[in-house]
């Protein structure tokens, strides 16, 4: 079962309550999606660290064949 842009949005607000975050569905399939995060807790952390962060708040949502959030495309940073 595809996830709805909202899901997405709720899941990494739970971990980043005060954190910008812009959902885009990509392909208009609610199967491809991409994220942009902006949040204070990223600073001083690399880009993998961020978005190690990010995945781990949706919770396995993308994990496997049969996870229910089939493509993310990630970006993170801190705001400037």
């Amino acid at each position: 079962m595809a996830m709805q842009a909202q899901e997405i949005e709720e899941l990494i607000r739970a971990e980043f309550p005060n954190a910008k975050i812009t959902i885009t569905d990509l392909a208009g399939d609610g199967n491809h999606y991409a994220a942009e995060v902006i949040d204070e807790s990223f600073k001083g952390k690399n880009r993998v660290q961020q978005q190690r962060a990010v995945y781990a708040a949706l919770k396995g949502k993308m994990d496997g064949s049969q996870g229910e959030l089939h493509a993310l495309a990630l970006t993170t940073k801190a705001p400037e």
